[in-house]
């Protein structure tokens, strides 16, 4: 299944310097060019973890696992009909997310209410990493310290470890 990502998760994987996991885990990954958008303000606001991020990024490199996907008009509608709490990043992906029957990648409580009512399917930073683990790519204990590390650069997990999530599995 396609999967689009809000800013939120990409800037908990860039901030600890693990961006291929995503890559790893799902080949290639879609952002909205709202997103794009957030992603240079957080470079001119001084998010250094976002530098270089461009080089991973479809179409300004042809081999980008990065894809910036536009609103094609069904989804400008729907996007004008979300809550108006939800940030522009956000409410653009989780309108093409719903419109074009994709995954949603989102830490922010009220677009995951949103999608959950509109019946997106949703992950999220602790399920990229439970999903890490689980294939093989970290090990838990690696897993475990690169969400402190998120959570020491303010992540609101509302877990402190990924040990909870995989027994509950």
């Amino acid at each position: 299944m396609e999967t689009i990502a809000n800013t939120t998760v990409l800037s908990n994987f860039a901030c600890v310097g693990r961006l291929d996991l995503l890559q790893r885990l799902l080949g290639h990954l879609y952002i909205s060019g709202e997103v794009y958008e957030e992603i240079q303000d957080g470079l001119e606001a001084g998010y250094e973890f976002y530098e270089g991020i461009d080089e991973f990024i479809y179409p300004f490199v042809e081999t980008g696992w990065l894809r910036l996907v536009s609103m094609e008009e069904a989804e400008f509608r729907h996007f004008r009909e979300l809550p108006a709490q939800l940030h522009a990043g956000e409410a653009s992906c989780l309108a093409i997310a719903y419109e074009r029957g994709w995954a949603l990648l989102t830490d922010d409580q009220r677009a995951r209410k949103a999608a959950r009512k509109l019946r997106v399917e949703l992950s999220g930073t602790l399920g990229i990493l439970v999903r890490a683990v689980e294939a093989g790519l970290i090990a838990l204990d690696e897993g475990d310290i690169l969400l402190q590390k998120m959570i020491e650069r303010g992540y609101r997990s509302p877990y402190g470890s990924l040990r909870l999530l995989l027994e509950n599995e």
